[in-house]
């Protein structure tokens, strides 16, 4: 295989029902697009796998591997994804998904080239251990980390931040040619998912995107910190 890829999608209960959905539809039609499917051809084998998985505080994988190699298998991949429930998942631990989803690469019944998450959400991990420790271990691996932070609003009782992007950067992602794409609004869904997956299987470095080859060794207090959600968590169980 060129590649397997693990589609990490939040669930969690800040994401409104009709922005679910809106991830969801974008990406039932991803598979359907002739970029996406020109992308898979064009491979250096012409094969990929892929597995859906739904995260809050835990994760569920909710389509197995599944081989796409063309329009029929793409076709089918959508139609599978497209007749799954959306479930709601309390929390958000970016962390406990990311160590889920690395575990799922020892189930993948085909030998890949190159292995991705592409791990989607709205809010900084508030559940599991700090998201840098498991992005480190992850990457360690040679397992690439993609990001899709989601930004289409602020709400006062969300746990979202308003640097979700800048949080994704510096404490997410990770791995060589790592990059992400950012959506501010609902309607951006379909055309950031597409974009996002046509890269992700090209293979193709996206400078644009400020990619990251090394991520740095969480520090309190450094930098960014990458302890935020955590802290907001803190500071409402205290109240």
């Amino acid at each position: 295989m060129d590649l397997a890829l693990v589609l990490a999608i939040d669930v969690s209960y800040s994401m409104e029902i009709d922005e679910q959905r809106l991830q969801r539809q974008g990406y039932v039609a991803a598979f359907l697009e002739p970029a996406l499917i020109r992308a898979v051809e064009n491979g250096p084998l012409g094969r990929i796998a892929v597995t859906y998985v739904e995260w809050g505080g835990s994760a569920v994988q909710v389509t197995p591997w599944t081989l796409i190699d063309g329009r029929d298998t793409a076709a089918r991949y959508s139609d599978l994804l497209r007749r799954q429930p959306i479930r709601r998942i309390a929390f958000t631990s970016i962390s406990n998904t990311l160590a889920f989803s690395r575990r799922l690469f020892d189930l993948v019944p085909f030998q890949a080239s190159r292995r991705v998450i592409d791990i989607s959400g709205d809010g900084p991990n508030n559940s599991g251990v700090p998201a840098p420790v498991a992005r480190n271990s992850t990457v360690a691996l040679g397992i690439v980390i993609d990001g899709l932070p989601i930004m289409p609003r602020m709400h006062a009782d969300t746990a979202s931040i308003p640097d979700l992007d800048g949080y994704y950067r510096e404490c997410v992602i990770g791995g060589e040619g790592a990059f992400l794409v950012k959506v501010t609004e609902a309607g951006q869904f379909a055309e950031a998912i597409l974009k996002k997956l046509v890269t992700e299987i090209s293979g193709l470095h996206m400078s644009r995107f400020q990619p990251v080859e090394r991520p740095q060794p969480v520090q309190y207090g450094a930098g960014y910190n990458c302890f935020i959600g955590e802290e907001m968590q803190e500071r409402m169980i205290g109240r």
